[in-house]
C-alpha cells in the first residue's frame, strides 16, 4: 500500500507520489510495518505416509520455464517469468502502481531429508501448481551380524 495518498492531487505530485512509493519498495521495511524479503516461490512441504510432498504456487508460469535439480541434499527450484501483458503489449515501469508479483529470473533451494529415493523422485506442474513427490525409502530393520570367536 502506497504510504502517500492525496485525492486531488495535480501531475508534479503524482509523479512525487509515485516516485516515493517506488523509492520504498526497494527499501526492506516500511514505516507502517516491517517488510521482510519472501523468497520466491513460497512452499508447503508435507510428510505423508510414504512420500514428502512439496507444493508450490507459481501463476503465469509454464512448464518449459522450470528447472528442478537434486545434488548434496538440496532440491533447487529455478525458473523465469516474463513481465506482466495486458492487452497483448508490455506494460512501462511507469504504470505500475503496485508491484507484488516476482517477474524476471529466480532460484530458490530447499534442503531435503536423506532418507528419500532419488531414483523414484517425481514433479507435476498444472494450473500454475508445482508437486514434487519425494518417496521415502523402506526402512531398513536392524539385523544381527553373527560374531564368530577368534579361535
Amino acid at each position: 500500500m502506497p504510504i502517500f495518498r492525496w485525492d486531488q492531487s495535480w501531475n508534479p505530485l503524482r509523479d512525487l507520489e509515485r516516485e516515493v512509493d517506488r523509492l520504498i519498495q526497494g527499501v526492506e521495511f516500511t514505516v507502517q510495518g516491517i517488510r521482510m524479503p519472501r523468497q520466491y516461490p513460497a512452499v508447503n512441504i508435507f510428510e505423508l505416509e510414504h512420500e514428502f510432498l512439496i507444493t508450490a504456487e507459481l501463476p503465469g508460469m509454464q512448464v518449459q520455464d522450470l528447472e528442478l535439480t537434486i545434488a548434496n541434499g538440496l532440491l533447487t527450484l529455478k525458473g523465469h517469468r516474463d513481465s506482466p501483458v495486458v492487452d497483448n503489449r508490455d506494460i512501462p515501469e511507469e504504470r505500475f502502481r503496485r508491484r507484488e508479483r516476482t517477474f524476471g529470473e529466480w532460484q530458490r533451494s530447499i534442503s531435503i531429508p536423506d532418507r528419500i529415493s532419488d531414483e523414484h523422485l517425481s514433479a507435476e506442474f498444472n494450473d500454475g501448481v508445482l508437486k514434487i513427490h519425494l518417496p521415502k525409502l523402506e526402512e531398513e530393520l536392524p539385523r544381527q551380524i553373527p560374531v564368530s570367536s577368534g579361535e
